[in-house]
């Protein structure tokens, strides 16, 4: 279990990783990415029950994770690298040509990913499958979880797998949502006025928890939460700002699929501490 302090070093190196990848490959999604750090940085940190050395793309005996909202690979790919999943070096090859480093993650290539991750709103189901899954072989002591976003969430397939894990009784499902109020079309109440999340999910018969996606005792005080077990699934709305983390990026939808400079790259990480070295 790692300190909060600790947490916060991590993320900031993280972020910096993220800028880093987004600037080197000239594409990629740094706004997700940065506003979604803290919850991952948590999540495989201290949270989930998971061994890079150990682990096995078929999640017996450990905690699965699935990024539905594949455009932020780059914060997965820097998540996972951290964690000893694989060589930090091989982040400078995010978006190139035979890399392993896909712009949307891509199982066979790396440890820790379960699941490609590209159209948006899948990943929830390949969630409920999972801990389906688990429940049939009386895996009492795994979960699986889901990263998802905000503007993910029009989609229609996210509803029929939240009624699918209902049905199910799957309170080994553990969701997440990286709400930060934007998608690359603008807010993401001027595109489809999606409304109060914390609603949709209580209707649909879920266990809801909303916290400060950017707030490390809130973002564990969620975790601890969602770890009852009482036939319903849980979904954790996480309240964050799009770029979070870089003055300039923070807030704007603007970032959400754009790269900086070089000279925007440098005046980010100059507000970013660099905590674990750079790749």
């Amino acid at each position: 279990m790692k300190t909060i302090q600790e947490l916060s070093d991590i993320a900031s190196q993280v972020r910096r990783d993220i800028v880093r990848m987004v600037t080197a490959a000239k594409s990629g999604h740094p706004g997700g990415s940065l506003s979604s750090t803290d919850i991952l940085t948590a999540l495989f940190f201290n949270e989930m029950k998971q061994d890079p050395k150990t682990w096995r793309r078929d999640a017996k005996g450990q905690d699965a994770f699935i990024l539905s909202a594949g455009h932020l690979a780059p914060v997965y790919y820097a998540v996972l690298a951290r964690a000893g999943y694989f060589d930090p070096a091989l982040m400078a090859g995010l978006r190139k040509f035979g890399s392993k480093l896909q712009g949307h993650p891509a199982a066979g290539y790396i440890d820790g990913v379960f699941q490609p991750s590209g159209s948006l709103g899948q990943g929830l189901s390949a969630a409920a499958g999972i801990a389906l899954g688990k429940k049939l072989d009386a895996e009492d002591d795994t979960r699986a979880f889901a990263l998802l976003g905000d503007g993910e969430s029009e989609e229609g397939q996210i509803w029929e797998a939240a009624m699918f894990a209902v049905h199910h009784k799957l309170d080994n499902l553990v969701a997440m949502t990286d709400w930060n109020g934007m998608q690359i079309d603008g807010p993401i109440e001027t595109v489809t006025g999606i409304g109060e999340l914390n609603e949709k999910w209580l209707s649909f018969g879920w266990d809801v928890i909303v916290a400060d996606g950017h707030d490390f005792e809130s973002i564990l005080g969620a975790f601890e939460l969602a770890r009852k077990r009482n036939g319903k699934p849980k979904m954790i709305l996480f309240r964050t700002e799009m770029g979070h983390g870089v003055d300039f990026m923070a807030g704007s939808h603007s970032w959400h699929g754009k790269a900086p400079s070089a000279e925007q790259c440098e005046a980010a990480l100059a507000q970013l501490k660099e905590t674990l070295g750079d790749y």
